[in-house]
């Protein structure tokens, strides 16, 4: 969380937001040291999102999963990115995850190709979004998993997504407690789940 407000807090003019899903981990503390707001919600990442973007002022949204860090100079790569075309709403960051093992290089390639190829970038690249089309797309659909999956979805119907070249760097936390295959086995299982129609409290069970 601390690593995550400092990258945040390294801009000018930005609202720093922080949403607490009511498992309090030194959140508020950790909050309070970078000036930022804290909203207090019932949990679901999506439900938090929301909250978060309704207490929002600004005219562009950053989520930023608490695990994860932003590049220097995020907001004007932010900027940049909603300004390369006029059909561009929204748009994530090139996805690092932080750790030494060249078996993630994989999945971080698999990743961003993705995001290339299919417009579908994951919460845990930093996702970026017009305020306005933000509301115009009823913003975060509540579902206990694949939350982001679906809000791409509905942002690739009214827009271009973009992809910022510079990283964002995440945690390996999962791969690490986990392993490397059976994180990567249960991530690859819950988006064919979905695919097929698996129930989502299903999904949210293998993902734990």
């Amino acid at each position: 969380m601390a690593r995550a407000l400092h990258s945040a807090s390294t801009a000018p003019d930005v609202e720093l937001i922080v949403v607490e899903g009511g498992r309090d981990y030194g959140t508020i503390e950790a909050a309070g040291e970078y000036g930022a707001k804290v909203i207090c919600t019932g949990p679901g990442r999506a439900i938090q999102m929301n909250a978060g973007a309704k207490a929002a002022t600004g005219e562009i949204l950053l989520f930023l999963h608490a695990d994860t860090t932003l590049p220097g100079g995020y907001d004007s790569l932010i900027r940049k990115a909603l300004q390369s075309s006029a059909d561009t709403v929204a748009g994530a960051f090139t996805l690092k995850i932080d750790s030494p093992d060249r078996r993630l290089r994989l999945i971080e390639g698999l990743a961003n190709w993705r995001t290339r190829a299919f417009n579908m970038p994951y919460g845990d690249q930093a996702i970026f979004v017009r305020a306005d089309t933000f509301r115009e797309v009823g913003g975060f659909p509540v579902m206990p998993i694949m939350e982001d999956f679906e809000m791409m979805k509905r942002l690739g119907r009214v827009g271009r997504i973009a992809r910022v070249p510079e990283p964002a760097l995440t945690s390996a936390r999962r791969w690490l407690e986990n392993g490397f295959y059976r994180t990567t086995f249960i991530n690859q299982a819950i988006i064919i789940g979905y695919m097929i129609g698996v129930p989502l409290k299903t999904m949210k069970g293998w993902y734990g």
